[in-house]
């Protein structure tokens, strides 16, 4: 028998993590997990032009902010916080018990969400950049 290993191409191993998804969250979890991951990308718009987004990641009970930019002209207006408490009631309606988001620690996305109601829940060193890396949450019930 020949084992090999390989770097894979884009879309490459798409069918194999869907075949086997929910057996290896089973095993990593010790429980057979039934996890309905599902994304939501909200928008802010100011004037008809969109002034900013935030992407939604809502699986196992928590939603997690993956990604949230608001554009320079359009920062301090409040495009921000809405997206995040719109964030929290979608996340809400599917009876998460919190909100997680990832951020560089000490930095103004931290300040940002810390403003929100946030707490920090951990702070990661990284060697990526060298910036440590803050989770936040917000429970919400």
């Amino acid at each position: 028998m020949s084992l090999e290993t390989e770097v894979a191409k884009p879309g490459d191993t798409d069918a194999f993590w869907k075949a086997h998804d929910r057996d290896w969250r089973s095993e990593l979890w010790n429980f057979r997990v039934v996890w309905h991951e599902q994304t939501h990308d909200l928008i802010a718009r100011e004037d008809g032009e969109i002034a900013g987004a935030l992407r939604l990641r809502i699986a196992a009970s928590l939603g997690h902010v993956d990604a949230l930019y608001v554009v320079p002209a359009h920062r301090l207006r409040g495009a921000g916080r809405a997206l995040v408490t719109r964030a929290e009631e979608l996340s809400n309606y599917y009876n998460c018990h919190k909100v997680t988001v990832p951020v560089f620690h000490e930095h103004a996305a931290q300040a940002f969400f810390l403003a929100c109601g946030y707490a920090v829940e951990a702070v990661i060193p990284q060697h990526t950049f060298k910036l440590d890396v803050a989770l936040l949450r917000k429970f919400l019930l």
